[in-house]
């Protein structure tokens, strides 16, 4: 079965793009302004201790997210047998790989950054002192964790569920494409509001987590459509018969 068309070309230039004017323009003077919005001086971040953010959005959010993936493997594994699944087991795998990428990468970025959150930051109450994503790190027997966003992955990974339905289920696939965007952007507020990250954090997730499922896509599910041949060209079969 052929796809329906997409510009890749488009899909990867604006996140390409954006990357760029991330790393171009230091975000920092708007993280900073949104985070003091959240931001009580001597009591702290205003939802650092909210019960419905921390267990109800983060921790019991994140383990629905990992049942999503092992159900994922879970179909995937039955897709190789004779069952109805048959038929999905490309796009099974596909979504096994696409959400295995976009959440596995997240622990080896923010080892290799070492951004502090908010909360480590002088700034908000903390110690550890500031530097840009890619300048140089001060010295600190505590580097931080916190670039990419972690828990905004955890949304932004189902943008893989777009790409699954695109060709077979249109009308689903967009409400996917809404429900991961939704998703990912309530996360990554939450633990905003928590001083978790800041929202360049976020950003970059959602940019990384939608090229990784594009590349994908592109590799193990788009199908070139099939070109129809005109009505001119048919008309003129027919009077050369």
């Amino acid at each position: 079965m052929s796809s329906r068309y997409f510009d890749f070309r488009l899909a990867l230039g604006i996140p390409v793009l954006l990357m760029a004017l991330l790393l171009a323009f230091d975000p920092s003077p708007v993280d900073f302004a949104l985070a003091r919005l959240f931001y009580e001086p001597g009591q702290g971040f205003i939802g650092r201790s909210s019960f419905w953010l921390e267990d109800i959005l983060h921790d019991r959010a994140k383990q629905a997210l990992i049942l999503l993936g092992v159900l994922a493997i879970a179909g995937f594994a039955l897709s190789l047998l004779p069952t109805r699944l048959r038929q999905w087991r490309r796009q099974l795998g596909y979504l096994v790989l696409a959400l295995g990428l976009s959440t596995s990468l997240v622990t080896p970025l923010k080892t290799l950054t070492g951004m502090h959150c908010p909360w480590s930051l002088s700034e908000f109450g903390g110690q550890e002192q500031f530097t840009p994503l890619l300048a140089e790190r001060a010295p600190t027997a505590n580097p931080g964790r916190c670039w990419p966003g972690g828990h905004a992955s955890a949304g932004f990974s189902l943008l893989a569920l777009f790409f699954v339905l695109r060709d077979r289920r249109p009308r689903m696939a967009r409400i996917a494409l809404v429900v991961a965007l939704g998703l990912g952007s309530l996360f990554s507020l939450g633990r905003m509001l928590q001083g978790a990250h800041f929202l360049s954090h976020n950003l970059w997730t959602l940019l990384i987590d939608w090229t990784i499922c594009v590349l994908t896509y592109r590799w193990l599910l788009y199908r070139q459509p099939v070109e129809q041949p005109s009505r001119n060209s048919l008309e003129w079969g027919e009077t050369c018969r």
